[in-house]
């Protein structure tokens, strides 16, 4: 007969097996947890990972000119680094604004002078209002001041002088890709009512801190989509103009290469005579036909019928010869003789 096992044994043995299981599963490496991003088919992306990779570029060159910008307007050591390139609709760029945000409006000049929506510069006060201490003679330190902090009619006149330096530099770090003018406006006191760009319009925010001394805030520049796709069509149809005219040029001298050899007619004239149709019925051997000019005029040279160059006539190793003299500039008044 089997041995009938005990209450105390039988809990010994599942107990066992529970910690075998445990081990077991604790031996084996977990499996890495693959995180998905939600798409937002709402509001799809506009714009492509080259793109915002060329705006990345453009702006870490914006960074450097702004560093070295604030070190001399402020003279102290500072830093300026792009954190991030963000694209979304306007609205969600407003609602993170405070009523007591200051928004500085700038406009764009493209080459093609179309009608765009202006740029906004926004400066977290905390920073703004440092810059505004330093440029007081202050140390620059104030930690007091909050994110809803108000501006004094003074400190709004410091602010528009410090942000026109950073306005300015928007205009030379595009000029390797286009000729575009930023143009300092106005300063918005008010974002809620700013109307410039369409709420639902899609926006990319140029994210930057500015690191001066103790002192650290962000910067933001929001550049509205409209603008931002007829900058990438300039700059796509400047790109495509250039491929064209390396692609001719190197058309062309391979036209050439392969024509080299051939044959053309070349004729220098001496002049031209009119007669009447009974003079040229009478002509005999021997009869001179005026030509109507010196003896030492230059001569016409032809190419396919083509006046090309004047000439001068003589004599070369006993040949009739023609040395050229000049050549004759082409306009639509030729023609073919």
């Amino acid at each position: 007969m089997a041995d009938v096992l005990s209450q105390s044994q039988i809990d010994a043995l599942l107990n066992s097996m529970q910690n075998t299981d445990s081990e077991t599963k604790a031996a084996e490496p977990s499996a890495p947890k693959q995180e998905y991003r939600k798409y937002d088919f709402y509001s799809p992306k506009k714009y492509t990972k080259d793109k915002l990779k060329m705006l990345r570029s453009i702006y870490d060159n914006y960074s450097r000119i702004a560093t070295s910008q604030i070190n001399g307007l402020f003279r102290l050591v500072s830093e300026v680094e792009v954190v991030g390139i963000e694209e979304q609709r306007y609205y969600e760029f407003g609602n993170a604004l405070n009523e007591t945000d200051v928004l500085t409006v700038a406009n764009v000049e493209l080459p093609d002078h179309s009608t765009n929506p202006p740029v906004l510069f926004h400066i977290a006060p905390t920073l703004m209002a440092a810059m505004i201490d330093r440029m007081l003679g202050g140390l620059g330190f104030d930690r007091s001041v909050d994110m809803s902090y108000t501006y004094t009619d003074i400190e709004l006149a410091l602010y528009e002088k410090i942000i026109k330096y950073l306005v300015v530099i928007n205009t030379d770090v595009w000029t390797n890709h286009l000729a575009l003018e930023t143009q300092f406006e106005r300063v918005e006191e008010n974002p809620s009512m700013f109307q410039g760009i369409s709420v639902d319009e899609t926006v990319v925010i140029i994210m930057l801190t500015i690191k001066m001394s103790e002192m650290e805030g962000t910067m933001n520049i929001c550049i509205p989509g409209t603008l931002l796709s007829n900058i990438f069509d300039i700059i796509d149809k400047t790109k495509h103009i250039s491929k064209q005219s390396e692609y001719s040029r190197s058309n062309r001298e391979e036209i050439l290469e392969s024509i080299r050899e051939s044959k053309l007619d070349v004729m220098a004239q001496l002049g031209i005579a009119q007669l009447n149709l009974d003079d040229v019925y009478n002509l005999h051997v021997g009869d001179v036909i005026d030509l109507n000019k010196p003896q030492d005029s230059p001569v016409s040279l032809f190419i396919e019928g083509i006046p090309r160059f004047n000439g001068q006539l003589g004599v070369h190793n006993k040949n009739v010869a023609v040395k050229i003299e000049d050549r004759i500039i082409e306009n639509k008044e030729n023609v073919a003789v």
